[in-house]
This record gives structure tokens, sequence and C-alpha cells, in this order.
């Protein structure tokens, strides 16, 4: 994935040291056949299955975070309808040594437009699946699938 010039240049002063950053994940639904479907990438680093997911760039609106994502990742436009989950994600090490934890943030978008395609290199697929058929998508994305899924608007939250 690609890292935001915001990141680099804060690992140019902190080195690989923690840093806490805000992301969004945009679970994108649209009518199907089957009933609902949601957008999904196959990631190119590690060939996971997700919805499209991404850092907020600083000052940027989380909603628009997520709209921006989705288009970037895979040519879809969507409107994200509702906050539906906001939890902190378990810190990561990268390969390079650089240490992150995040603060993710789930949105239910509302599909508008364009055929999914894996559009700037982070991901090698981009498709829709109906949401009833997730089993080979692990554990902690299907969470927030079926969260975003599941119809409320009243966000969930961690205790």
């Amino acid at each position: 994935m690609a890292t935001p010039d915001f990141v680099l240049s804060l690992r140019e002063k902190i080195g690989t040291d923690p840093l806490w950053l805000s992301g969004v994940t945009a679970v994108v639904l649209r009518d199907g056949v089957d009933g609902p479907e949601t957008l999904l990438v196959r990631r190119a680093d590690n060939g996971r299955l997700t919805p499209v997911t991404g850092i907020i760039d600083p000052g940027e609106e989380p909603a628009i975070a997520a709209e921006r994502e989705v288009l970037e990742e895979a040519d879809v436009v969507a409107v994200a309808a509702a906050l539906v989950w906001v939890h902190a994600l378990r810190p990561t090490t990268y390969a390079n040594g650089d240490q992150a934890q995040y603060l993710d943030l789930v949105f239910r978008c509302r599909y508008v437009s364009g055929e999914p395609r894996p559009a700037d290199g982070e991901n090698s697929e981009a498709f829709w699946r109906p949401v009833s058929r997730l089993d080979d998508v692990d554990e902690e994305m299907r969470a927030r699938i079926v969260t975003a899924a599941g119809g409320s608007d009243v966000a969930r939250f961690e205790r």
C-alpha cells in the first residue's frame, strides 16, 4: 500500500516508533440479485479480501476520506451514509519495522456508480460479492461488513 506523504514526513522525525493514525473502512453496499452485495478488494500486499480501507489525510473529513478511498482504489463512486463502528485496532509492525496503531471508523456507503476494478495498484482485484457469501473473508473484516450491512444508524463502540 502506498504510504501517504504526511506519514513519510513524520517517519523522518520519529523513525519506526509507534504512530497513532486514523483510518476508514468503507463498506459499500448495493442491492443484488441474491440480496445485498458488498464491494470487496483483494489487497496486493497480502492477498486478503477486504472492504476498501485507508488512512484519513490531515484535515480531511472522515466520510470524505471513505468516499475518496473507494474511488481511488476501486474506481467506484459511493456516498458515506452512516458511521457504524468506531474501534481501535491492535498495534501492528510492518516489514520495514514501522509501528502503527489505527483508530478505525467504519462507514456504510451507498453505491452510486462505476464498475469495480483495481484502480491504483493497491489491490489486485475489485468486485461485488453477496453479503451472505463471506466465508473467505477473515473474521475481522467480516465483522466490519456485517456491522455495516446490519442497517443500524447507531454507531457501535467497543467497551
